[in-house]
Parts: structure tokens; C-alpha cells; sequence
């Protein structure tokens, strides 16, 4: 071939190759050169054509070491943060990110972002689809290598013609970037997916559970928290052939404040797969479909139907151990109506009843506020207060006291009145709000899903669930209130009250007693003591006041007021150390104090994990030890070797606790679960146990 004929066709092949040339430089803008490499706009198409958006992409090229950062870009650095305000015929623009690799830097520090080449897909949508269409990008960003981060600007211009929308080199790349941007879950073949926060600050972690028929190889998790805090890289546990994973990250947070029930968004990234979801830790997130959980299956319900049930847990709550001292004074009060006329038997039942309902919208209104305000919210925690309890201690021995007849004249004024049943409505309104207070440490059949489900919704669903759990329990005062004529039924007062009144003011100083022992396990043993004392030195206090004249009368108020102000004061005089916590392995060899970490460790091993979460105000939960756990058969299958027995104590207030009861939707305890490989989230059990039903779920799980 001669020297002719080759340059006759070199030249006859350029030309060939100019339209589609042409057609490549105009669907690009001139390349954004620095010191870190470069970044141009490219085109899918080299015409508008008649789309409602153009595909675009801002591409980055950079050098050896250097790197661009994600848009949450972790423990430093800036993204790029495009700015297209000077572009004609452009309405909106929207950037999209492709899945980040993480970089460890010095010091411990994390960043997420892309090294060597990558393109953020853009879609472009013109104000009038079909008319040429001039982008202009103003786009600072930082970019850094080992040594160095240097803050750079590109300007960016790129002009796309009317005409028809031919595809262009650069489509290909684009797709290629688009298909790496996190979708949902399911568009990965990602069926379940949780997120649940465990333990408290500053040691809280965060547990994020996938699984999926296609296994996962090695999954990364990327956490865009509020602010404020900061979630390290997790360790994935694989399991069942890498169908199910589990991967645990630390948070770390400013001011003490947990994760848990704050929205995050989270992004898992699993070599060319890669997906994201928004949760709040100790829910279950959406996925394609998700396996019912705990908390959503409470939720979920109609709130009419939620009323119902708040409804039969307010009435069964009547029939709890825990009412004991609640019983003696209905029981009480209905002898002293013995005789009375229907008019004041009505009165004085419906004034009970008032007062229940009207404890329960006090809990409400309280429950609501320190949900507002980011506090911990559950059934029974104020008896986590040494004030609330020792509240509690000197009200049930000045019952006692009245029902010794230590003193007539009722001291407070609704005091007395409300022990015996009488004093008017006022006492009988006393009476039924005392009731309440003394029955919250229970949690009977229904009580724990109305109150779970109230707790984890507004004001609004709080206030109607907790009057429906007060109408509840104040039933049986309404039915005694329509028909006044039943009290007939009942013996007429007489002589052999005194032994009546005298049975149960002991009782009640033996509610009093246990709340000592409450205490004790908040305060130094000390102040408990000292708060005991206090109580048990009004009884005399009270005698003189009654024997002697008014200087004596004067003399026992006055020594009232001071033995209360002394128990009162009790905690804040003592010492502060604190005593052990209840609940920690002691006398019982085979139960361990409550971790998380543990637990998934065990299960992970192969063992079945039973969690008792209690507390020393719990009598649901003393009943349960006494009648299931303590006992044969269900003792001895805990001590099994193959079986971990772990006991959360919530006797003080403990946020990784009330993180873990939220992770299920609940809010008040007695709590029972049993993890296992068969059960590796939890089989739930009720808060009344059975022997039967505890062996049962030690079996499924195991």
C-alpha cells in the first residue's frame, strides 16, 4: 500500500469518526484540572430530547492516594456540595451516591468516600422539557491524601442542544455508578431487617440483624446519626451460611444521651451490593417483608381495640398480688358503708372511682412529659425515686397507725378519713388515688400491651389508654356505685372491726417494711434505716399527741413534721456509696448480670439464653420467682449447662435496660425472653409465668 493510499484513508476514517466525536466532546464538559487530579460534567445523551430529566454525571479522577469524601462523610472531611443556581433551563437538580468505602485514618479516626475515579449520577430536570439546556456547576469539595486535605473549587459548564437524546459513551459509566447507589432493602433480596440499641451510654452499641436467601460475604455498615453522635465500624457476625447477619457497632454520644428511639439513617455496603433504610434504634425497619416483631405487632393495633384491652387490664389489676394493702382498704371502706343509705354509699364509691381515674391521667400527664422531653417512660419507674418511696412509707403508716387508733382526728386531713373508708368524698377520693399508687408496681394480664402501646405513641393515645386502664380498675367501685343496695350484703359495723382494722393495719406495716427494703437497694443502707426509723417514731409521737392536751398536740404535729422532713432528708445525709445491685449473681450460682454482648455471644455458641428482667418493687415479678423460676422443674433447667440464666435488676434507674425493653415495645416489667439458634431474636414470654410455658420456649429455642 503506498504512502498515499494509507493517508487516504486515515483521512477518510477521521472523517467518518467526527459526528460521533462531536457527539462524545459536546456531552462533556472540559475536565477541572488541580493538584488531586480532575472532574468534568459528562452527558448520558448528546441531545435534551423529549425526557422530564436528563441523566448527567459530575465525575472525579484523582490521583494516586488521593481521595473525595461521601456525603456523611464520617470524622472529617467535606463532599463535594454542587451548586448548579447559574444554570438556564434547569429546575432542579438531584445528586445521588454511590456506595462509600470506608478509610482508617490515624488516631482511630473513620471517614467514608471514594479513591481513584468515581461519578456522582445527577438527575437533570429542565424547566421546559425538549429546549436546550445549559448546566453550570460551581462544585467545592475536599480532597486529601496521607499527608495532606486541600479544599478545591471546579467550575463546570456543560450546554446539551434540543434534538434528539442519542446515547452517548459516558451512558454506560453512568449506569454503571447509578446501579452502586443504595436502594431499599428488598431491592437487594434483603427480607428482614432490625436495628435495636443495647446497653447504655457511654458503652451503648447499636445491633443491626439482615437476613437474606442471598448470603452476605462481608458486609459494612455506614451510620448517619443525628447529631451529636458517633457510630463506629462494626464487627458482622455471619450465620446460617451467611443467610443471616448481625453486625454491632459502638456509639459514642455528647452529654450522656443514648441512640436509642432516635432516627438514623444506615447504609450497608456488601461488595457490588449495596442497600439503605431509616430506622430509630429499638425498632424494626422496613423491609420487603419483614418478620413481626414485638414492638410493630403492639403498634400496629386500632386504638379502639387498644382501649379494650386497657379496659380487662384495668379490671384484672384488682386481682393482683400486689394490691394487698389496696384490698384492705376497699374492704375496709365497704364495712364502714355497712347501714349507711344508698345516697351515701353511691357518693362514696363513685368518689373512689374518681379518684383511680384520676391518678391514672396524673400518670399520664407525667409519662407524657418526660416522653417529651427525651426521658425514660415505663409502668411502675417512679418507684426507681427514693422520695416517691419514701412518700409512700410515712402514707401507709399513718394508715396504720389511724386503723391501730393511735389517732382520731386525721392527720393529714384526708389521711385518716381515706383509711377508714369515711370522711366524706374527699377521703373516698383519697382513698381510690392511693389505690392506684400502691397497684402500679404490678403488671397483670393486658396492662403490659395497653401500656406499651400507649408509651410508644403520642400525648393523645397515652391520656386515652391510661384513663381506659383507670376505668378498668375503678369498675368494680362503679358497680357498687349503681347498685348503692349490695353493701345490705355485707355484715353491719360492730366490735369486731377493731380485730379487722387491726389485721390490716398490720398488713399495711408490712407493705411499709418491704418498701424499706426497697429502698435499701436505691439509698446507703444507712438512710434507709434512718427513713424506718423515722416512720416507726411517729407511732409514739402520735400516742402523746392523743393522750395529752393541746401543748402535747401541738408538741406531736410538730414532732411529726420534723420525723418527716428527717426521712426526707435521710438520703441526702448518708453516704454515697451504694449498695450492690440486686439481681447480680449471689446465693444463685447460676444466674449472670444482663449484657447484651453476652447474650449474642452465647446464642452464637449454641446456648439458649433465658433474660429475667426484674426489679425489687416488682411483685409481679417476686411472684414469678417464687412460683416458676425457684421452682422445680423449671429451676433445674436453667442450671443446665446448655442454658445461660441472665437477670437484668431495673430496682434503680438504668437507660441500657430501658433501651432493651424498648427494642421489644415494652415499658414495664416483669420482662421474660428466651434467645436461642432456634430463636436468635427472642421468644417473649407472658408477664404471669407457667412452668410449662417457660420449659416450652427453652425447647423451641434451643
Amino acid at each position: 500500500m503506498t504512502p498515499g493510499s494509507r493517508i487516504g484513508r486515515a483521512a477518510a476514517a477521521f472523517l467518518a469518526c467526527l459526528p460521533w466525536c462531536a457527539g462524545a466532546f459536546a456531552a462533556s464538559s472540559e475536565w477541572a484540572v488541580n493538584d488531586a487530579g480532575r472532574a468534568r460534567l459528562v452527558s448520558a445523551a448528546a441531545a435534551v430530547g423529549g425526557a422530564p430529566a436528563l441523566r448527567l454525571g459530575l465525575q472525579f479522577e484523582l490521583d494516586d492516594g488521593w481521595k473525595i469524601y461521601w456525603r456523611s462523610p464520617g470524622d472529617s472531611g467535606s463532599p463535594p456540595r454542587p451548586d448548579f443556581g447559574a444554570s438556564e433551563n434547569v429546575a432542579r437538580v438531584d445528586v445521588a451516591w454511590p456506595a462509600p468505602q470506608r478509610f482508617h485514618e490515624y488516631a482511630g479516626l473513620e471517614t467514608a468516600g471514594y479513591a481513584g475515579g468515581t461519578l456522582l449520577p445527577l438527575s437533570v430536570r429542565p424547566e421546559r422539557p425538549g429546549e436546550p439546556v445549559r448546566v453550570r456547576a460551581t462544585v467545592p469539595y475536599q480532597a486529601c491524601d496521607p499527608r495532606t486535605c486541600v479544599p478545591f473549587v471546579a467550575e463546570l459548564a456543560l450546554d446539551l442542544p434540543a434534538g434528539a437524546a442519542a446515547a452517548t459513551p459516558f451512558a454506560r459509566s453512568i449506569e454503571r455508578h447509578a446501579a452502586r447507589v443504595p436502594g431499599p432493602p428488598e431491592a437487594a433480596g434483603v427480607e428482614d431487617v432490625s436495628v435495636r440499641a443495647m446497653g447504655a451510654p457511654p458503652d451503648e452499641r447499636i445491633e443491626v440483624t439482615l437476613r437474606s436467601p442471598i448470603p452476605f460475604a462481608a458486609p459494612e455498615l455506614f451510620v448517619e446519626a443525628p447529631e451529636g453522635f458517633r457510630v463506629a465500624a462494626g464487627a458482622a457476625a455471619l450465620e446460617e451460611g451467611g443467610r443471616l447477619v448481625r453486625i454491632a457497632a459502638p456509639v459514642e454520644a455528647r452529654g450522656g444521651l443514648g441512640l436509642a428511639g432516635r432516627p438514623a439513617v444506615f447504609t450497608v455496603v456488601d461488595g457490588n451490593r449495596a442497600f439503605e433504610f431509616s430506622a430509630a434504634p429499638g425498632f424494626s425497619a422496613a423491609a420487603a417483608a419483614p418478620a413481626p416483631a414485638p414492638a410493630p405487632a403492639i403498634i400496629a393495633r386500632p386504638l379502639a381495640f387498644m382501649l379494650g384491652i386497657a379496659l380487662l387490664g384495668g379490671l384484672v389489676l384488682n386481682l393482683m398480688p400486689c394490691v394487698l394493702p389496696v384490698l384492705s382498704l376497699k374492704l375496709l371502706g365497704a364495712i364502714g358503708h355497712g347501714g349507711s343509705a344508698p345516697g351515701a354509699v353511691r357518693l362514696g364509691f363513685a368518689a373512689s372511682a374518681a379518684g383511680i381515674v384520676a391518678s391514672f391521667l396524673v400518670l399520664a400527664a407525667a409519662a407524657a412529659g418526660a416522653k417529651l422531653a427525651g426521658g425514660a417512660v415505663g409502668w411502675g419507674i417512679q418507684f426507681q425515686q427514693p422520695g416517691f418511696l419514701i412518700f409512700l412509707l410515712l402514707v401507709l403508716c399513718l394508715f396504720a397507725y389511724n386503723l391501730f387508733g393511735l389517732f382520731e382526728v386525721p392527720l393529714p386531713g384526708w389521711a385518716g378519713a381515706a383509711a377508714r373508708g369515711g370522711g366524706g368524698p374527699a377521703g373516698h377520693f383519697a382513698a381510690g388515688a392511693f389505690a392506684t399508687l400502691l397497684a402500679t408496681p404490678c403488671s397483670a394480664p393486658f396492662l403490659g400491651t395497653a401500656v406499651s402501646f400507649a408509651l410508644s405513641r403520642g400525648p393523645a393515645e397515652i391520656f386515652a389508654v391510661f384513663a381506659a386502664l383507670g376505668a378498668g380498675m375503678a369498675a368494680p367501685y362503679l358497680a357498687v356505685a349503681a347498685f348503692p343496695r349490695a353493701v345490705a350484703w355485707l355484715p353491719r359495723p360492730g366490735r369486731w372491726m377493731a380485730r379487722v382494722k387491726a389485721a390490716l393495719g398490720a398488713a399495711l406495716l408490712g407493705t411499709a417494711i418491704w418498701l424499706l427494703f426497697v429502698l435499701a437497694a436505691l439509698v446507703p443502707p444507712a438512710a434507709a434505716l434512718a427513713a424506718g426509723a423515722a416512720a416507726a417514731l411517729m407511732a409514739p409521737a402520735l400516742w402523746l399527741a392523743r393522750r395529752g392536751g393541746r401543748a402535747l398536740r401541738a408538741a406531736g404535729a410538730a414532732a411529726l413534721a420534723a420525723l418527716a422532713a428527717a426521712a426526707f432528708a435521710a438520703p441526702l445525709l448518708a453516704p454515697k456509696a451504694l449498695p450492690a445491685v440486686a439481681g447480680a449473681p449471689g446465693g444463685d450460682g447460676h444466674w449472670r448480670p444482663f449484657e447484651a454482648g453476652a447474650l449474642r455471644a452465647a446464642v452464637a455458641q449454641g446456648k439458649t439464653v433465658f433474660v429475667d428482667v426484674t426489679a425489687d418493687w416488682c411483685v409481679t415479678c417476686k411472684v414469678n420467682k417464687l412460683l416458676v423460676l425457684d421452682a422445680e422443674p423449671v429451676r433445674g433447667r436453667l442450671g443446665d449447662s446448655a442454658v445461660v440464666a441472665m437477670r437484668a435488676d431495673w430496682t434503680r434507674p438504668n437507660p441500657g435496660i430501658a433501651a432493651y425493653l424498648g427494642s421489644f415495645g415494652r415499658f414495664g416489667i416483669p420482662f421474660n425472653a428466651v434467645y436461642g439458634p432456634s430463636a436468635p431474636e427472642g421468644i417473649v414470654l407472658p408477664e404471669l409465668l407457667r412452668a410449662d410455658a417457660v420449659l416450652d420456649a427453652i425447647d423451641r429455642a434451643g
